[in-house]
């Protein structure tokens, strides 16, 4: 019970009264009538005492009886007596409904009626007693606090810091009939007494908990959902959200985790929209006199944002964590831009007086954005190394013997020995090193590096060291995927290089071939493997568990008949592991079947792989770990290592650039089109890699990826010639549609290598 302005203890029995209800709640015992329910009950729990009750706007509250008014001063309790005084106020106007003094003026069906009659007739506009009513009922935040109650059972008299007391359908419902198209003059009284006189006198701190429902209910307005009442109600609004003080605060959220998730999206996406169109504003750009009014508004709609995340993050995700995502960010902001203020207030602490940076705010970027922001990252500190190598060089030319330091990390391999030449270097390299450009050189190729040798360089090392047969992994044959071996006999220490090379391929903007389940993502992002994550790494296995926890009988022993262990092959033998201490003596019964699925899943995924993977996670992270690694969903990394497979062909033509002669009608460009569209999918993949180097496109979608074709000399005697560090097809001119067919197929079947011709 919220806020009692006075409480009297008898020693049998209780009274209390609460200014925000204008109710007296009496509970203990009440076997002469003494609790003022009309019966000899006890009760255990405050319990409201019978009579007529008034909440009066948001100063005092009155008793009414008949058409007499007043106050209540003092209650008393002892023995088996409760008395109430009261005293005659000197009443103020107030918002009652004429000829119904014990109600105040609520939005209710009565109200809306009696408005749609008024605006139906004539003219259409507003009566003066009418314009009154409606701006005195939406400048007070009491009668909207005292509006949408919860009216089964009196659910509004139990509101506290878990319960509104608001019905948010009817609200919803209630606003939706009041602000209609062809009811403009309702709408414009509504807008003009929100923002001049209701908005403006939310303050930090409030009364009780029954003023804060107006925060739950307004936006349920359509008002604030219009752009032209962005800037006078839903930022003000804001505002008056964000400058609560941390009780109330608190309130509001509990209040929001348990909103049905299209109520709750309702405001995110309200939000999303304020933020959006301030940052049109922004783009199209804001006078240096209004920079400081526009980093304000930006920041509390931000903030509410990031509030409404907190809240649906500590709610288990009332909705998936993706509505939150601007997609629009990237078109409107510069994002490496922002991350460079973002880095410098973070190490000058100008956070409060700076520019509002958006990667304060990292839940609105999608994948996108942030693989935009990792590359970001990636290249300042590829930058910080490569100057600091100059730094060391110069600084040792003024001795007599040093030795000069590489600005990039340089890995020369054999192509018969790729895996040892490369374990062989980076077992050498230091930490720091990592964090410079790659250059790769295979040995007896003439090749310059500007992207494709590196490209194939991660796509054969991955192959070689991901292949089952060196035991390193574990491939299941119903998936497709692999994950480490708990039987094998390569040391930990391999495993931490593998770990180096896939962090290296990520730093140095490299998709690459990883047959693993979504599982590893979520540990490398310390998250925990759940049973979705086992039946995508082994179906069998998964599906027989998810059978088990919806067995619907008490009889799961003995139709199971498993314990707490598990089975393993080991080099052709069999052998049970315990998964919880004295595994082997306790039986799965119905009550502990999750325990036992559970502990599965940690000791598939964790327990019986845990010094293997901990190696791989500790070399993956020295390379590209961080805050902003930080911020992606486990499936968005897997889609930034791995690339996708969302493959739109016509997009693929529609962003080709053609150099020389060529262009987009030319017939040799159009014979090729038609055959390009006419291969198999697996086909048209080989092309891919053949020309890119991965026969997966990255996660910013097809059109990153941006094909160049020009032409070249020889003719129908010539293959097609692709320079992958650069995207581009060396085409001849061929004299007709076939041979072009099978010298493309040609090329693309035969496309390892680097030689200059």
């Amino acid at each position: 019970m919220s806020h009692l302005a006075t409480e009297i203890l008898g020693s049998i029995h209780t009274s209390a009264f609460v200014p925000s209800t204008g109710r007296i709640y009496s509970f203990g015992l009440g076997g002469n009538g003494q609790l003022g329910m009309g019966t000899t009950s006890n009760r255990k729990s405050p319990f409201p005492v019978k009579g007529n009750w008034l909440a009066y706007s948001d100063t005092f509250i009155l008793i009414i009886d008949g058409e007499d008014y007043y106050c209540v001063k003092r209650i008393f309790s002892g023995g088996d007596q409760s008395f109430s005084h009261y005293v005659t106020p000197q009443v103020p106007d107030d918002f009652r409904y004429p000829n119904a003094s014990k109600q105040i003026w609520t939005v209710n069906e009565a109200f809306i009626q009696k408005l749609m009659n008024c605006t139906s007739s004539g003219t259409g506009r507003l009566p003066v007693e009418i314009a009154n009513e409606i701006e005195g009922m939406f400048s007070s935040s009491g009668c909207l606090n005292g509006s949408f109650l919860a009216v089964s059972n009196d659910d509004h008299y139990r509101t506290s810091a878990r319960f509104s007391g608001v019905d948010m359908n009817a609200a919803r419902l209630l606003f939706h009939k009041l602000i209609q198209p062809e009811h403009p003059h309702i709408s414009q009284q509504v807008a003009a007494s929100l923002e001049k006189n209701l908005i403006p006198k939310l303050t930090g701190s409030l009364p009780d908990v029954e003023a804060l429902r107006l925060f739950l209910t307004l936006p349920e307005c359509p008002l604030m959902n219009e752009a032209k009442n962005y800037m006078t109600l839903a930022i003000p609004f804001a505002t008056a959200i964000v400058n609560l003080e941390k009780a109330p605060l608190k309130v509001l959220e509990n209040w929001w985790s348990i909103l049905e998730p299209p109520l709750f999206l309702r405001i995110v996406e309200l939000y999303k929209d304020v933020v959006v169109h301030l940052l049109k504003l922004y783009k199209l750009g804001i006078p240096a006199s209004e920079q400081r009014i526009f980093a304000s508004c930006l920041h509390a709609s931000l903030k509410v944002l990031e509030i409404l995340h907190r809240v649906n993050e500590r709610g288990g995700q009332i909705i998936q964590y993706d509505r939150f995502y601007i997609h629009e960010i990237q078109d409107l902001i510069d994002i490496r831009n922002d991350y460079f203020n973002w880095i410098q207030q973070q190490a000058y602490g100008m956070v409060s007086d700076g520019p509002v940076t958006i990667c304060t705010y990292p839940f609105v970027f999608d994948a996108q954005a942030k693989t935009t922001l990792l590359q970001t990252d990636a290249v300042l500190q590829m930058q910080m190394a490569v100057d600091q190598a100059h730094r060391q060089n110069f600084s040792s030319i003024f001795l007599p013997v040093f030795e000069s330091v590489n600005p990039c990390l340089i890995l020369i391999v054999r192509r018969e020995n790729i895996v040892g030449d490369a374990m062989e270097v980076l077992r050498k390299t230091k930490n720091v090193d990592y964090k410079k450009p790659l250059k790769v050189i295979f040995v007896g190729e003439e090749a310059v590096d500007a992207g494709g040798v590196r490209k194939e360089f991660f796509l054969l090392i991955m192959r070689e060291l991901l292949d089952p047969k060196y035991g390193m992994f574990r491939y299941n044959e119903d998936s497709r995927l692999i994950w480490f071996s708990d039987k094998t006999f390569e040391d930990s220490d391999l495993f931490h290089l593998i770990g180096v090379v896939c962090g290296l391929a990520i730093y140095n903007f490299t998709i690459v071939e990883l047959h693993f389940p979504l599982a590893l993502y979520k540990k490398l992002l310390n998250k925990k493997p759940t049973l979705e994550d086992l039946k995508e790494l082994m179906p069998d296995v998964g599906r027989s568990m998810q059978h088990l926890l919806d067995y619907p009988e008490d009889n799961v022993e003995d139709t199971f008949c498993l314990n707490f262990t598990i089975t393993v092959e080991n080099f052709g033998a069999t052998e049970v592991k315990e998964l919880i201490p004295n595994g082997a003596d306790i039986p799965v019964v119905k009550q502990n079947r999750q325990e036992f699925v559970d502990a599965y899943v940690d000791y598939i995924f964790n327990k019986s792989v845990a010094s293997l993977y901990d190696a791989f996670h500790e070399g993956f992270h020295k390379v590209c770990g961080g805050k902003v690694l930080q911020l992606f969903e486990p499936n968005e990394l897997q889609a930034m290592v791995i690339g996708n497979t969302n493959y739109d062909w016509k997009e693929l033509e529609k962003n080709t650039q053609y150099k020389g002669e060529y262009w987009a009608d030319h017939q040799t460009i159009k014979w090729f089109w038609e055959v390009f569209h006419e291969l198999s999918l697996e086909k048209k993949k080989q092309f891919l890699l053949f020309l890119t180097g991965s026969d997966r496109i990255p996660i910013l979608g097809m059109k990153s990826l941006s094909l160049i074709i020009q032409p070249t000399g020889g003719g129908d005697e010539y293959l097609p010639v692709s320079h992958t560090c650069f995207n581009l097809l060396d085409l001849p001119k061929y004299t007709n549609k076939e041979i072009l067919r099978s010298k493309l197929i040609q090329a693309i079947d035969h496309c390892e290598g680097f030689n200059l011709v």
